[in-house]
């Protein structure tokens, strides 16, 4: 795989998409939100009226449905059939549905591939999502794992929800990450989990900008043991 291929990895509101963002933008790098993509398909299946729960016409969706993803600025154009959902995947309606695309071998081994076909469109990639490092891009050469405290990730994801004009309980919305958390760590195919050389950082109590200010010096210190 392509060494420029820079992998971060985590739970729901560790700050992957800003921070992947930031980090692309201080290497000249494209983004992928891979959640984006997961995030398409989602909405695309429940605007079609799609059952959720039946994998294969989840599948047929996939297959039938034409889905661009395109780097717009900081942002991930979001296209199906030509209408662009970069903004409605966002709701918390398709937040919550994801993890139906998600659980699905057959859809993530799709996606897995768009993906990588994503990544060999550019010369550098910052790819973020929830198994980038241990199952989409094994032999990147730099992978990165954030955490955070479930509380302060429901509050960041309550903030990025006002700022689009949506209102969420604090409460309602923890709950739904631990379920998120739950369902993503236990799925069989893909699940979250940190790769054995990725780097741990804890974004808690620090900023988007402390976070890829550490990413670039470890970078620089050649500190997760590859050559």
């Amino acid at each position: 795989m392509d060494s420029w291929v820079i992998t971060i990895d985590g739970p729901a509101g560790s700050g992957k998409s800003t921070i992947a963002r930031m980090l692309a933008a201080r290497l000249g790098a494209v983004c992928l939100d891979t959640g984006a993509m997961y995030r398409a398909v989602t909405a695309a299946a429940m605007d079609k009226g799609v059952n959720l729960e039946d994998g294969e016409a989840l599948l047929k969706v996939l297959e039938t449905t034409r889905f661009q993803f395109e780097p717009d600025g900081h942002v991930l154009r979001v296209l199906a059939d030509g209408k662009d959902y970069t903004q409605q995947i966002r709701r918390p309606e398709v937040t919550e549905n994801v993890r139906f695309i998600a659980g699905q071998p057959a859809l993530r081994s799709r996606l897995v591939q768009m993906q990588r076909d994503f990544a060999s469109r550019f010369p550098k990639v910052v790819a973020e999502g929830r198994d980038q490092g241990t199952v989409v891009f094994p032999d990147a050469r730099w992978k990165f794992f954030l955490e955070a405290d479930p509380l302060e990730r429901a509050r960041r994801r309550q903030k990025d929800l006002a700022e689009c004009g949506i209102k969420v309980d604090l409460e309602e919305l923890k709950a739904q990450i631990e379920s998120r958390d739950a369902s993503d760590r236990n799925r069989p195919v893909g699940p979250l989990a940190t790769a054995p050389d990725a780097i741990v950082i804890d974004t808690t109590l620090i900023s988007p900008e402390q976070t890829v200010e550490a990413m670039v010096q470890r970078m620089g210190k050649g500190s997760n043991g590859r050559d």
